[in-house]
């Protein structure tokens, strides 16, 4: 019978995220981000206000993170 090796220590950075802002093309993305949530929002805004409202506020953040960069 093989014998098992006890399992190693892993370290991952599981979680972890690079700011946005630290990007070269940050303010582009932004832009796109923010026209997309907008197009979201007001496309299902007719047929659900809560998400319409959720994709409104998540383009306004964007747009804060914009505001803030520029």
């Amino acid at each position: 019978m093989k014998e098992k090796k006890p399992m190693e220590n892993q370290y991952c950075k599981v979680g972890t995220t690079t700011p946005i802002t630290k990007s070269n093309d940050a303010i582009s993305f932004l832009e796109y981000q923010y026209a997309l949530f907008m197009e979201k929002a007001s496309q299902i805004k007719h047929s659900d206000a809560r998400l319409g409202d959720f994709f409104e506020g998540k383009a306004a953040k964007i747009n804060k993170m914009l505001k803030g960069l520029l």
